[in-house]
C-alpha cells in the first residue's frame, strides 16, 4: 500500500513544488494539502493520513500547536517537522509536540523520502545537523524550571496568544474557536498575568521570540 501523505505549509510554491515531487514516487499518494496549521488539523481529522508533513511556523495556528493536536487526536499519524528553524527550541518543542521526525527545508529532496520511509518503520528522523545538540539537550538539561510559553500556558491560551499577535480582533478570535468574547477576553487576562506582560506590542515580541509566530 502507498503512503498516504498530507502536506502543510504556507509558502505556495514550496508545497506545490514538493507535492509535486512526492507525487511522483511510486510508494507515496498526496491526499491532501493545508496552508496553515488549523487546516491541517481538520484535514487531518477528516482524512487520516499515513504521514504530515508540516511546517513549523504557520499562520493562525503553528506547527507545534498543529502536531500537539493531531498526535493527540491519533497518536498513530507520525508528523514530519519542515522548517527553516534549526534553533533549539522548535525542534524540542516539535519533538514533545508528538513530531517523529524533523528536516531543515535546505535538505536534499532526497532526504525527505527516506525521513518518510524511516518513520512509517517506526523510527524517529532527524537531520544530522539537529541530532547532536537534541542529544545533548536531553543528556544535559537544566534543573531548572522551563518557563516558556509551552510549559506556562495552556493549549488554548497559546492559540489565543497566536491569533492576538497576527492582529485578530477579540470577535474574531471568539469566533474562529467557537466560544464567547468573554472566554477570549478571561485567556487574554489569563496569558498576560501567567507571562508578566501587559501590552500587544510585548506579548508580540514574545510570541516571535519563542516561536509560536513570526513578523
Amino acid at each position: 500500500m502507498r503512503v498516504r501523505i498530507l502536506l502543510a505549509d504556507d509558502h505556495t510554491i514550496l508545497r506545490e513544488g514538493l507535492c509535486a515531487l512526492l507525487a511522483k514516487q511510486r510508494d507515496f499518494q498526496i491526499v491532501a494539502e493545508a496552508a496553515n496549521g488549523r487546516t491541517a488539523v481538520r484535514l487531518t481529522r477528516e482524512l487520516s493520513p499515513d504521514v504530515v508533513v508540516m511546517d513549523v511556523n504557520m499562520p493562525d495556528l503553528n506547527g507545534i500547536e498543529a502536531t500537539r493536536q493531531i498526535i493527540t487526536g491519533n497518536p498513530g499519524i507520525k508528523v514530519i517537522a519542515l522548517s527553516m528553524y534549526s534553533e533549539k527550541q522548535f525542534v524540542v518543542e516539535m519533538l514533545k509536540a508528538g513530531a517523529a521526525g524533523y528536516m531543515l527545508k535546505d535538505s536534499a529532496f532526497e532526504e525527505l523520502v527516506h525521513a518518510i520511509n524511516t518513520v512509517i518503520q517506526g523510527q524517529f528522523y532527524l537531520s544530522s545537523g539537529i541530532a547532536t545538540f537534541v542529544l545533548k539537550d536531553y543528556l544535559h538539561k537544566s534543573s531548572g524550571g522551563d518557563f516558556s510559553a509551552f510549559s506556562m500556558l495552556t493549549g488554548r491560551e497559546r492559540e489565543v496568544l497566536q491569533l492576538i499577535t497576527e492582529g485578530k480582533t477579540t470577535k474574531e478570535i471568539a469566533s474562529i474557536l467557537n466560544v464567547s468574547t468573554k472566554t477570549i477576553e478571561t485567556h487574554r487576562q489569563q496569558i498576560m498575568k501567567k507571562l508578566n506582560v501587559y501590552s500587544i506590542a510585548e506579548l508580540t515580541k514574545y510570541a516571535i521570540r519563542e516561536g509560536m509566530t513570526s513578523v
